[in-house]
């Protein structure tokens, strides 16, 4: 089969001096792609001065294996930052095709531990950094009737960590914008996916083992997000795992449930088990066909009784 190719492709990678964010601009600037690498150069809490030269370090990479690319030192965590990094874009080449919102910050404190600052800043890098890039370039995305959108969440996001109240529940808001994306974006050939990625990074290099680490290198996740943002993947709305050469889909289902017309608290006791079983748990597109279904069912039930 024919080789993946970005030729004529214009991304932006968020948070790409360093890990994750790194191999994607490496991966689809050696497919063609041109980059945006973008990057605040800050310490892995948000901390520090704004500095390019992590995102310049990875445009001469670029560049010395035959590619294009230019820096961009902007933060995310700003309206202005994201219109100044769609802009950087514009201004290089003249349009954006792709966006992979991977900047991401850790500020790990215990719950009871975890302060106003903590909670605020995590949300405005992981969730408002989303939508201060994504908002812009889908502006020009509607207009080009293209795009490639994919938002990063992680497994803490997806099942939750022990010391990340913040940083999961950021991860999760993710979830719901993508699939909102996806459905605002399907008129106009945008797809909006999600990856719940595991790999070494900085922001992971003291929390997993050197041995796991060794495994989960960066560049074993970035394939599953290239192909997210190729025009040959039709998919959107949907979460992808990756980490260690592994790849799997994950999914929010609901299950078939218990229909109780006017349910007391015994009902809900003496049903509880038929309530919570997973036997053919199902999975939605959107939250208005949730409903849809669900009102049917107790309809159905309501006639048959």
């Amino acid at each position: 089969m024919s080789e993946i190719r970005f030729d004529g492709r214009v991304a932006i990678v968020t948070g790409a001096g360093g890990g994750l964010g790194r191999a994607h601009a490496l991966l689809l600037a050696s497919r063609g792609a041109k980059v945006v690498v973008n990057d605040l150069g800050g310490g892995r809490d948000g901390t520090g001065a704004p500095s390019s030269e992590m995102a310049n370090k990875v445009v001469e990479e670029i560049k010395a294996a035959g590619g294009e690319g230019v820096a961009d030192a902007h933060g995310v965590d700003t309206t202005d930052g994201g219109e100044a990094i769609v802009k950087t874009a514009l201004d290089a080449y003249g349009k954006v095709d792709i966006v992979i919102a991977n900047a991401g910050i850790l500020r790990d404190r215990a719950f009871h531990n975890l302060t106003e600052e903590d909670w605020d800043k995590i949300f405005a890098v992981h969730v408002k950094g989303s939508f201060n890039v994504i908002q812009p370039a889908f502006r020009i995305m509607r207009q080009n009737s293209y795009g490639r959108i994919v938002v990063t969440t992680s497994n803490a996001g997806l099942y939750g960590n022990f010391g990340q109240a913040n940083y999961s529940s950021a991860k999760t808001a993710l979830l719901g914008f993508a699939s909102t994306l996806e459905l605002e974006g399907a008129k106009y050939n945008i797809k909006a996916n999600v990856i719940a990625p595991v790999a070494a990074s900085r922001l992971t290099e003291d929390v997993m083992p050197a041995a796991a680490l060794e495994r989960l290198k960066p560049e074993l996740v970035s394939p599953v997000v290239a192909y997210l943002c190729s025009e040959e993947c039709q998919v959107s709305g949907n979460i992808f795992t990756a980490g260690g050469g592994y790849i799997g889909r994950a999914a929010i289902v609901e299950s078939k449930g218990a229909v109780l017309p006017n349910p007391t608290i015994e009902d809900v006791r003496d049903n509880f088990a038929k309530i919570s079983d997973m036997t053919g748990a199902e999975e939605f597109s959107n939250a208005f066909d949730e409903v849809q279904r669900r009102l049917m069912a107790a309809t159905q039930m309501g006639a048959s009784a």
